[in-house]
């Protein structure tokens, strides 16, 4: 879907559960043709399709994809991104710290989204380039009592062999396609200076090396084919969470070189912490309601002074929230996008609009990204295929502001 020139909006399909190519084609056959209808019925619209391994492996088989393909001729639909984060099941069950595994070091992880990217090769549009979102190497807490230059090294060959593929299918098929790490709290990569220093100090001059042995290229064709082929997926409640401004992050980038391949549009759960006991249990209880055992809803809180404190998850720092001194506290929860408020509790929901505002040239590819509508407090949770309608209303109209 192009609401504006050039611009690319979709939902990522990660919100239905199903493991299996047959599951994720129904809910595909359930949910997008209706959207369409509602939202954009002359034109034609974006998948941002989310892949489990097993599908991704079905899908490679017999005719599968070819049958996928003229699906989506005859509804007027194309893909541009997949989401090739969650390797195996995603719903139904506690997920947690396992949806970073297989993480970076591994062949299943090479291998899985080496097939996404033929996968994505064979439905890309022609004068479209397209993106996978991925993981931020590993999960962070995993490695906080050993040196992690090992798994940086082994992570950096793998998603330099990525790389590689990617530059053969542009070379064979002038396809431009792009791996977009997505850092988020607690992964290996979670800010914008832990960004640029993998790239800078592993990616480049360790990734460069290796592509510069395996296709027989100079450091400064491999420098320039890495960061063509390896970007950033920039969430907006990630980012949010670890109280990054938008605008500073997007210079930061711009100045080393490195680019956004997609945008996620996502938020936080935010509050600021009253002084007094008695409200700050009325926020407890409130945010209790959150604190689900399906996946990990890292808490950051921030001081008066700036300094920030991480908690693995919401259940483990709600004990801590009636003594905490922080101001306030942010928490990777993706809500709703177009409510702002929640009785005492806020939404990210401005960082969103801020980086709309900013969007320009930055990034063509955007993604809403609210995958919790089965675990929201039941007082939150509305009819799917409205919800997900709702939001594309909202962002159209943001971007139309």
């Amino acid at each position: 879907m192009q609401p504006l020139a050039n611009i690319h909006l979709t939902y990522c399909t990660n919100v239905h559960p199903g493991e299996s190519w047959q599951d994720v084609f129904a809910n595909l056959k359930e949910y997008i043709p209706e959207l369409k209808a509602r939202l954009a019925p002359e034109k034609s619209f974006g998948i941002g399709l989310r892949l489990a391994a097993k599908a991704a492996s079905k899908l490679l088989e017999s005719n599968y994809l070819a049958q996928f393909q003229a699906w989506l001729n005859q509804n007027n639909l194309y893909v541009f991104t997949l989401n090739g984060f969650p390797y195996g099941e995603f719903h139904h069950q506690v997920v947690k710290d396992k949806v970073y595994a297989p993480d970076w070091q591994t062949s299943d992880r090479l291998d899985y989204t080496l097939r996404l990217t033929q996968i994505l090769a064979a439905l890309l549009p022609e004068g479209i380039d397209g993106g996978i979102s991925t993981l931020p190497l590993s999960y962070k807490p995993w490695f906080s009592q050993v040196n992690t230059d090992d798994v940086f090294k082994s992570a950096t060959l793998n998603i330099a062999a990525v790389a590689a593929e990617m530059a053969r299918i542009r070379e064979t098929t002038g396809k431009i396609l792009h791996l977009d790490l997505e850092p988020e709290p607690d992964g290996l990569i979670e800010n914008t200076t832990e960004v640029i220093d993998f790239f800078h100090n592993w990616l480049l001059p360790i990734g460069g090396n290796y592509l510069a042995e395996i296709l027989g290229i100079s450091p400064a064709i491999t420098e320039a084919l890495l960061l063509e082929h390896i970007r950033i997926c920039y969430d907006t409640c990630h980012f949010a969470v670890e109280y990054e401004d938008p605008k500073s992050v997007f210079t930061r980038l711009q100045i080393a070189g490195i680019h956004i391949g997609k945008i996620q549009i996502s938020a936080a759960i935010r509050v600021i912490l009253p002084k007094e006991i008695a409200q700050r249990k009325v926020i407890a209880d409130k945010l209790s309601s959150f604190a689900e055992s399906t996946y990990l809803h890292q808490v950051i809180a921030r001081s008066r002074d700036g300094t920030l404190h991480h908690y693995p998850d919401l259940s483990t720092a709600l004990p801590y929230l009636e003594q905490s001194t922080a101001q306030e506290w942010r928490t990777h929860f993706h809500v709703p996008i177009f409510i702002h408020d929640y009785q005492t509790l806020q939404s990210t929901q401005d960082d969103i609009v801020e980086v709309l505002n900013l969007l320009g040239q930055l990034c063509h590819h955007l993604e809403i990204e609210t995958y919790t509508w089965d675990v929201l407090p039941p007082a939150m949770k509305l009819d799917l295929l409205a919800s997900i309608q709702r939001e594309y209303e909202w962002v159209l109209q943001k971007l139309g502001d």
